[in-house]
């Protein structure tokens, strides 16, 4: 099959906002100079430092997904998952019709071993008939995800979907295509098929990076849409020929998934199809009701060691 690449659309410089408690991140998607990127809503390149974090907070209406490249992070929700995130490990939550959890960052007792956690999380809507199903959480960790060396300098992480005929993990609902690739020397190249029509970007963690014959350079913290013609089926990522001394690998998350055909109404952590399932969103959490009986009086302990 003859290989067509993507091309560039629009990119978008992840400024750092805050978050939280005490947090900041760097948001591409979501912001005002991205949204309506269907099926993502909000992409967070974030690093947690001590005294900062993500105490108890509902959700409804979307899969998130956190991908650990640094550090430790904890995760508890009202009905008893609990996860402990290092480098490498990826966790899928689908709010469903109602979650309530916490995200607390995890730091070594020993202050010499201490880092301070840093990842990437993703929003990914739900189709507007599974909003209202029951939520469920799964994480891999690192050891488990299949890493590939399909040419020379190149490495690919398959969090989920397919390269070069390995598959990944996949989630039924709110699901995606998710690499971590790097390209380790001056000149590495590979082309990734994607499925055509689905809407696919990079964020840049480190280094530089070029698609396909276009001859700009992208630089790290940008999120670089991706074109989606039918005839398009894949994109080629090569880090530039010329090098630096000390220059800092490319390294770079690569998704793509189905775009849907909904309105999306988005009240913080609501995502919703209509003004009136936002307010409906509200009231539910507030009284405690339609999913989130759990939510009443429950508190997470590793939001209380953190207020602590």
């Amino acid at each position: 099959m003859t290989q067509l690449s993507r091309s560039v659309i629009k990119a978008v410089y992840a400024n750092e906002v805050s978050e939280g408690v005490g947090a900041r991140v760097r948001r591409s998607i979501g912001s005002r100079e991205l949204r309506n990127l269907s099926p993502f809503l909000m992409l967070d390149h974030f690093t947690a430092t001590p005294g900062a974090g993500f105490p108890d907070h509902p959700h409804r209406g979307q899969t998130t997904v956190t991908y650990m490249i640094d550090g430790m992070f904890q995760h508890e929700d009202f009905l008893g998952n609990k996860g402990l995130l290092g480098p490498g490990d990826v966790q899928w939550m689908t709010a469903g019709k109602g979650i309530m959890h916490s995200e607390i960052p995890y730091f070594d007792p020993d202050p010499k071993k201490a880092v301070n956690p840093v990842g990437m999380q993703l929003w990914i809507d739900l189709p507007k008939e599974q909003k209202f199903i029951e939520p469920s959480y799964q994480e891999k960790k690192a050891k488990d995800i299949d890493v590939i060396t399909p040419s020379d300098g190149v490495e690919i992480t398959v969090v989920s979907g397919e390269s070069h005929g390995i598959k990944g993990f996949v989630r039924p609902v709110g699901g995606c295509w998710y690499f971590n690739i790097k390209l380790q020397k001056p000149g590495s190249r590979v082309f990734q098929p994607l499925p055509e029509g689905w809407t696919a970007f990079i964020y840049i963690v480190s280094g530089k990076l070029q698609i396909g014959v276009e001859s700009t350079v992208h630089s790290k913290y940008n999120t670089l849409v991706l074109s989606s013609q039918n005839d398009q089926n894949g994109v080629e990522l090569v880090r530039p020929e010329s090098a630096t001394e000390g220059e800092e690998d490319t390294r770079f998350v690569l998704v793509a998934g189905q775009p849907l055909d909904q309105p999306v109404v988005q009240y913080g952590p609501f995502v919703v199809n209509t003004n009136q399932q936002a307010m409906e969103a509200i009231k539910d959490f507030q009284l405690g009701r339609n999913g989130f009986e759990g939510a009443v009086g429950w508190e997470s302990k590793i939001a209380k060691e953190f207020r602590a």
